[in-house]
């Protein structure tokens, strides 16, 4: 499984606006819903804040990874985002986070989560892989990026 196979190169923003989580949260599924992948913005928005109350996702080193399951998507589907500023994140590390993959399964699709969280997190532990993505200039060489390192992995 590829990160190109479930990232909608839609649902990418080399630059976010947002200033704390819940407006991270906000902003990667309005992107979701504006690639026409996600219908209800409210529910999956709703879904994602329940699962931070859980524990937060933001991982250290500047990452967050949102994820929630809801009955309203058919496939696994991600967000990119990236904010030039960082945001409080409830990070384990209590740092910023400026890298943010947002992750949306289908109910009863533990496999394919699971799989794709562990890609991700993978590919995030590499400083280099991070710096390429935090560089990055446009949504445009943020998928560059996210393509030449999903093919030395395959």
């Amino acid at each position: 499984m590829k990160i190109m196979d479930f990232l909608n190169e839609k649902a990418i923003c080399a630059n976010l606006k947002a200033q704390d989580k819940e407006g991270v949260i906000r902003e990667l599924v309005d992107l979701l819903f504006k690639a026409g992948v996600i219908k209800d913005k409210d529910e999956m928005i709703s879904t994602l804040l329940a699962r931070e109350s859980l524990g937060s996702t933001g991982i250290g080193q500047g990452i967050g990874i949102p994820h929630g399951k809801s009955d309203k998507v058919k496939e696994l589907v991600a967000a990119f985002g990236l904010s030039r500023k960082g945001v409080k994140f409830d990070s384990l590390d209590g740092e910023p986070a400026y890298i943010f993959f947002l992750l949306v399964a289908p109910e009863e699709s533990a496999g394919p989560h699971l799989k794709a969280l562990a890609r991700i997190s993978r590919f995030l532990k590499d400083k280099y892989f991070r710096d390429l993505l935090k560089g990055a200039q446009d949504e445009k060489e943020i998928v560059k990026v996210i393509r030449e390192e999903d093919e030395k992995r395959a």
